[in-house]
């Protein structure tokens, strides 16, 4: 009888650790969710995946003098960032969020309960944006928003949302978000969203939201910006210092795709699974760019279902 080889002969000894500056009201951000979801699924055993809420609407922020001026040109904004990350979005966009810390608490109090818990409350909130056009930004839109996610303790999320440690995480999150490295201060990259650091006042920066910064073995990779799978692909492997690291796993179905994220665009569809066929049973979502399917034990609690009744 052969000598089986050892169990991690095809897994990297070497971690490496993700992490991803983001908010759950930012367009690139949700256009990027396909990518990640991805790079999450094929090189899961050998990631840390540790996410940053920058803050993209603050609460100092000068509220705008005509509201829904204001919510119209974001609106044609999100419709603009669409054309090139085909991510839905809300047919109309009824406000302006007006603050993203309500949002982000709740996405950072998730994480108390487990990774996959946390990756459903902030696709939930990123949905009440992109697909609903209301967005989740105060503590009760933001808890009636992830009613109904498997595996949330609601109650716990809420008092948890207003803990001191989670105010605290996230105010680290604002100030990591405003200490962006000094390469993509004046970064000149490819368009359409290079990931410069953008201004946010008088020698003030922040991270152009998404960025992920791929630490490991090799060294710390900045990948800024929106960019192609196959960008973050080759940082991950820049970042493990190895030639070859990654196993590619089995290709999903449909089904199995839907099964284990419960709400896909088709742009997810395609890089998840391959293919533009609608999983079975699927509960379609109209969006003003496209259908978002659903799960229908996700549908049964959905926001977008439950608007409309």
């Amino acid at each position: 009888m052969s000598a089986a080889p050892p169990p991690d002969a095809r897994v990297p000894a070497a971690l490496i650790e993700v992490t991803e500056f983001t908010d759950a009201a930012c367009p690139w951000a949700w256009g990027s969710d396909p990518v990640f979801r991805l790079l999450r699924h094929r090189l899961r055993p050998q990631l840390r995946w540790r996410r940053v809420f920058g803050i993209l609407f603050d609460e100092d922020d000068d509220p705008a003098p005509d509201p829904d001026a204001e919510a119209r040109w974001y609106e044609g904004f999100i419709k603009d960032v669409s054309a090139h990350t085909r991510a839905p979005y809300a047919a109309r966009l009824h406000w302006l969020t007006r603050t993203s810390w309500p949002a982000s608490l709740a996405a950072k109090a998730a994480e108390a309960q487990g990774g996959q818990v946390a990756e459903r409350v902030l696709r939930r909130l990123r949905e009440t944006t992109f697909v609903l056009g209301e967005p989740a930004d105060t503590p009760e839109a933001a808890a009636d928003a992830v009613d109904g996610v498997p595996g949330l303790d609601r109650d716990r999320l809420l008092a948890d949302l207003t803990h001191p440690d989670t105010l605290a995480a996230v105010r680290a999150d604002w100030a990591a978000t405003r200490r962006p490295l000094p390469e993509v201060r004046d970064l000149q990259g490819p368009g359409p969203h290079p990931g410069r650091a953008k201004e946010v006042g008088e020698e003030r920066y922040r991270f152009a939201l998404p960025t992920l910064l791929f630490d490991g073995p090799g060294g710390r990779v900045c990948v800024p910006g929106w960019r192609p799978p196959e960008t973050y692909l080759a940082a991950a492997t820049a970042a493990s210092g190895q030639p070859a690291p990654f196993a590619v796993p089995e290709p999903l179905s449909a089904d199995a795709a839907l099964a284990q994220w419960r709400s896909l665009t088709r742009r997810e569809l395609e890089l998840l699974a391959g293919t533009s066929v609608v999983p079975r049973d699927a509960v379609r979502v109209e969006t003003g760019n496209g259908p978002l399917w659903l799960h229908p034990e996700e549908a049964a609690t959905h926001p977008a279902t439950r608007t409309r009744g």
